[in-house]
Parts: structure tokens; sequence; C-alpha cells
């Protein structure tokens, strides 16, 4: 699972019982990624508390057995493409999901350089619930999906399925059109709460729906492979 919350921002859960239960299904590594600083209504972290939970992350690795924690971020990409996060800090990290949480009425132009803007950025890997949509509740905020891909694409990064019920983003159309353009997608349940963690089946089958296989997908690969690919997007 790519993309999981503890309760260091809006989660409920502290990060070793997300690991035991990312162990029970099976998994070999989990991502924390929980918010950072902007989004201050999810206690959203700054340099100062990610480094710690970071300390926090390495303790309890200490202590696993095949089993390993990614210590990653939900990093919020500001109005002008800029990231919420210091370089400084984004390269300590061992993955890094960028997000759209504001700023939803931008126009087709200025919303996609400024998404483009952030996928530029060496420490980012992967672009959360790409389309920005809320089934029931929000509109896919408007953005050029073609170039997001080329520019997925371009810069060796990957696109999220959220496969949170409320989310399914990227859509199945959208998946085919990522395996057609040779993007890769990673999935992340954005579970808050141990409860959610099943969602993950919800992400696998929108995957599935675009006809992606297990080379089209990151959370396929081993902790090794996995860690190795977050590296190569820096080069």
């Amino acid at each position: 699972d790519l993309h999981v919350h503890s309760k260091w921002s809006d989660g409920i859960s502290s990060i070793e019982e997300i690991a035991e239960a990312a162990q029970k299904r099976g998994y070999q590594y989990v991502a924390i990624c929980d918010h950072t600083k902007s989004l201050r209504i999810a206690h959203g972290l700054d340099e100062s508390r990610l480094m710690k939970q970071m300390e926090e992350i390495d303790r309890i690795n200490e202590k696993m057995r095949n089993f390993q924690i990614l210590k990653g971020a939900e990093v919020d990409i500001l109005s002008d493409g800029k990231l919420d996060l210091s370089e400084k800090i984004l390269e300590k990290l061992d993955l890094a999901v960028a997000a759209i949480h504001s700023g939803f009425k931008q126009d087709r132009g200025k919303m996609t350089k400024r998404i483009i803007r952030a996928l530029e950025s060496p420490y980012i890997h992967i672009l959360a619930h790409p389309s920005g949509r809320l089934l029931g509740a929000r509109d896919p905020y408007e953005v050029g999906i073609d170039e997001l891909m080329e520019a997925t694409k371009k810069y060796g990064k990957a696109l999220e399925i959220n496969a949170y019920f409320e989310r399914l983003d990227l859509n199945d159309i959208h998946c085919r059109k990522a395996k057609e353009m040779g993007v890769r997608v990673g999935i992340g349940t954005d579970a808050h709460h141990l409860d959610q963690m099943w969602m993950m089946s919800l992400g696998v089958a929108v995957a599935r729906r675009g006809w992606l296989e297990t080379k089209d997908v990151l959370n396929t690969l081993s902790l090794k492979e996995i860690l190795k690919w977050c590296h190569q997007t820096r080069d």
C-alpha cells in the first residue's frame, strides 16, 4: 500500500499499528504518507515534525522482520506548482506523493502547468488522485490528462490509483491510457483508519478494468525493486 495516513496527521492509527495490519495482509512494505504543512486542517507535518516521524519509522523498522515501513509524505502542490516542503527534507524520504488540495477552480492551462511543475521535482514519485474528483461530491478539476501523462513519462514518475471508495482516481479509462503511453501506476488506499485498508481491492479492480498488468503497477515490485525505482527518479 503506497499511501496510508497515520495519527501524525489526520489518521487514527499509529505507524506501528499500520505496519502490523499491512503485514497481516501479506505485504512486504507500506508507505506512510501523511499530509504536509500547508494542509493545516489535516494537522499537516512541517519539516521538523516530519524529521521526528522519520526517526520513529527508523526505530520501528529496526524491530521488523521481512517487512519495511517506507518513509513517505503526501506533499501539497501549491497554487503556483511549488511544493510546500523543501528539497532538503524531501530527499530524505523513501517515497513522496504529490497532491492538489486547493485551488480546484484554476483553468485547464494553469492547473496543468501547476501539476507538471510539481512532477519536475526529482523528489516526487507519484501524483496522488490525479483528477481530484470526489464521487457524488466534487467533479474533477480541469486538467490536461494527456499532458500530465506525457510529463509523468518524461520525468519517470507514476500516477496513483487512489483506492479510497470516494475517489477511485485514476479511473479505468485513464488507466488504460496510461498503459498505452507506458506510464506506471501505484495503488494507495489513502486509508486514515485500519478498517479502510481493505479498499486496496477496489484499486486493484480499477486496474484490472483498465487492463493493467503486473508490469504496469508499482505495488507488484519487491521491496528492493521499489526502493531502486524511487531512487532512479532522482537521476
